[in-house]
């Protein structure tokens, strides 16, 4: 990937690709520029890919960074690349065509497009919208909480989905919370949504001091939300290992240990920008290595 040439014409997989305003700085804060996004994307990419493979991406595009214009873009963005792969998906306003990310060409293609931040559903295009293949709890804080009372949360909501069977990865969001991944058999979005709500209840019946179910900003003063919600088959979540398009300087939806969890004192002890990631993939792997598996998937209660 390139350094600092504001346009460069690379080879990626095979694929030729115009990377084009390679020094913009898109994030003033740290000085991260697109050249540098576009390398994080590039070598993140073999951690990244099996966590997205497969599934409708949809991007939150902002070409000048989060202090320029951004929004979500579900249609394949202009300029996209014929050779990147594409799949109907239906929507209530209509079917619409979405990308699929099945290599890093095809990543770094969208990179390049100002597709800053990538967002997946729970299901595979191959499976559809009934064969849901993981649970998600989005830890959210209200005002008054933060990251530290989140990982609180979590590690109570891990042993409930341990006493039902299920296997959870934490992944700090890479703004303000944290999410809660779960590999299950195949299963349709209503159900996966019905367990998620049941089991966030539970949480909230428990400690209601602490936990609301409920959006209503009014309600979440001093608690943290657990959003069952994004198990719907038309909700996305963003993708481990993405960028997140925070101010200032990026963050990364960063899978973390349970040990970390635990040891969570300070949420910038559990914040990383992308060097930090690939560091961290570099030393230790990708801790959601087992989401993927087949092996460890478990049926629904």
């Amino acid at each position: 990937m390139p350094d600092s040439s504001d346009r460069q014409v690379v080879e990626v997989e095979g694929h030729r690709l115009a990377l084009s305003h390679l020094d913009r700085v898109l994030f003033p804060g740290s000085g991260h520029t697109k050249a540098q996004v576009l390398r994080y994307y590039a070598r993140i990419a073999p951690a990244l890919l099996p966590h997205a493979r497969g599934r409708p991406a949809s991007f939150v595009r902002a070409p000048e960074g989060p202090a320029g214009q951004s929004w979500v873009a579900k249609n394949p963005p202009g300029g996209s690349p014929h050779w990147v792969p594409r799949v109907p998906v239906e929507h209530r306003e209509g079917v619409t065509e979405q990308i699929v990310l099945d290599s890093t060409a095809a990543l770094v293609a969208m990179v390049n497009l100002g597709a800053y931040e990538v967002h997946v559903p729970q299901w595979t295009a191959g499976a559809g919208p009934d064969g849901h293949d993981r649970l998600v709890l989005d830890l959210d804080p209200g005002p008054g909480t933060d990251l530290v009372i989140c990982c609180r949360v979590a590690q109570r909501l891990r042993q409930l989905l341990d006493a039902d069977g299920l296997t959870a990865y934490p992944v700090v969001s890479g703004s303000k919370g944290l999410h809660l991944y779960a590999p299950i058999r195949p299963a349709s979005g209503r159900a996966a949504s019905r367990y998620a709500k049941e089991l966030a209840g539970r949480m909230m019946s428990e400690h209601p001091g602490l936990v609301v179910v409920s959006m209503a900003r009014a309600e979440r003063r001093g608690k943290v939300l657990i959003d069952w919600s994004q198990n719907a088959s038309a909700k996305t979540t963003v993708a481990p290992y993405s960028v997140r398009l925070t101010p200032d300087r990026p963050g990364v939806a960063a899978p973390v240990g349970w040990d970390e969890v635990a040891g969570c004192t300070d949420p910038a002890g559990l914040t990383f920008g992308p060097e930090e990631v690939l560091d961290r993939v570099a030393d230790h792997g990708d801790p959601l290595a087992g989401l993927g598996g087949g092996r460890g998937r478990a049926p629904l209660p």
